[in-house]
């Protein structure tokens, strides 16, 4: 790969993944302490994101894929994204709010697809290739949270503001990418392929259908920790939060790192099982940890992010490629997409909402071990159920390049 290439592929994915992380870390700290949202009002509007999740594919595959460069609806997408986000710094009620969350989640998510779509084209063999430019997707996460802790900006609109520069930046890059043309054009549209309806065959395989429900139930806990574990660590005083959670992303990188070594002495199941279990441990961590002696307990648990992340998500997203016939596994990879940042992180951005709102005693206090023992309960029921359902007799696993 021509090292140009390399480069522009990489800023491209750092600048993906930057605006991403620079407000949906700590909107729910600008939501609830400034703007007074309450916490049904903060989980609704986090939902935003998940229904943009489960539209993006229409989008994806109806008209991005068939009639336009991605390189140009990546751009436009963005620049549009880039005016939404400023629109978002001065709005100040749910009702104005949250319908324009939505309109830019609309235009982000399918920036998503389109960008690992161009790497894939663009690339020779995107299989090794592909983990070292997508790296730097999660670095870019990192150091947008580091700015915005740095700053202290927390509870404060500049999140979006910056967001809505850096969006602007990144939408005027990509109409400089390689050209891309759309891949589809001419082919008939499938409904049925767009949305991976054909991939539901799948379901039949007892242990495929475990996982996708396991997928979408563990999904309804995790949505407390992106929706509220920044609001949490600064009600309680921890200064610069936004950095600290950071720490969860540096350990995701090191726990992509290390998954090969994990992978063929435990197999899938273990894998899976051991990510479930650290969702349960995160969660205890975090309803018994304190900002004072047992602050350790909350480090513990963001930097458990990796585990939690990596051993459950990515292990998912490689069985399912290992189940699914050739012509089905974008599909699959689609329907896993759509079940847990879809359905699954939607039913849990409302949960959890109504969970802080049920828990809340003022605007800023809330009783959070009471709240953080939901998620932990809601966790170890899926890991139990996980544990006595799934079947898959694997041993050992031959770890796709794309996980190495």
């Amino acid at each position: 790969m021509r090292s140009t290439l390399r480069i522009q592929l990489s800023v491209m994915m750092f600048l993906e993944y930057f605006v991403w992380g620079s407000w949906y870390v700590t909107m729910g700290t600008y939501l609830g302490s400034t703007l007074k949202f309450s916490g049904p009002e903060v989980g609704t509007a986090y939902s935003m994101l998940s229904i943009a999740a489960m539209i993006s594919p229409f989008f994806v595959g109806m008209i991005a894929d068939r009639f336009f460069a991605t390189q140009k609806v990546l751009g436009t997408l963005h620049v549009i994204g880039a005016a939404l986000l400023f629109l978002l710094s001065r709005l100040t009620e749910p009702a104005t709010f949250t319908p324009a969350l939505l309109a830019y989640t609309l235009c982000y998510m399918p920036t998503i697809a389109l960008a690992n779509s161009l790497c894939f084209q663009q690339l020779e063999d995107p299989g090794k290739q592909f983990p070292s430019i997508r790296v730097l997707g999660t670095i870019g996460w990192i150091v947008v949270g580091l700015l915005i802790g740095f700053l202290q900006v927390e509870a404060l609109n500049t999140q979006f503001l910056i967001g809505a520069g850096v969006s602007l930046v990144t939408g005027i890059y990509c109409f400089f990418l390689p050209n891309t043309p759309p891949k589809l054009t001419g082919k008939a549209i499938s409904i049925s392929d767009i949305l991976g309806l054909e991939a539901m065959k799948l379901m039949k395989n007892a242990s495929f259908a475990v996982l996708v429900i396991s997928s979408v139930l563990i999904c309804i806990p995790l949505s407390f920790y992106y929706n509220f574990t920044n609001p949490f660590l600064n009600e309680i005083g921890l200064e610069n939060a936004a950095g600290k959670m950071t720490m969860g992303q540096m350990s995701e990188i090191f726990f992509m790192l290390v998954m090969p070594f994990f992978f063929v002495r435990l197999g899938v199941k273990k894998m899976i099982m051991f990510g479930m279990a650290a969702w349960v441990a995160r969660y205890l961590l975090f309803a018994f940890g304190n900002n004072d002696t047992l602050v350790w307990m909350l480090y513990a648990g963001i930097i458990l992010h990796g585990i939690c992340y990596d051993f459950f998500f990515v292990t998912g997203q490689i069985f399912v490629d290992r189940r699914a016939p050739g012509h089905l596994r974008s599909a699959a990879q689609g329907m896993i997409t759509f079940a847990t940042y879809g359905l699954g992180m939607f039913i849990g951005s409302i949960i959890s909402g109504q969970v802080v709102g049920a828990y809340t005693v003022s605007q800023t206090q809330h009783q959070w071990r009471e709240i953080w023992m939901v998620p932990a309960i809601a966790s170890a029921v899926v890991l139990v159920l996980f544990t006595l359902l799934f079947r898959e007799k694997e041993t050992k696993v031959e770890v796709p390049a794309e996980a190495a």
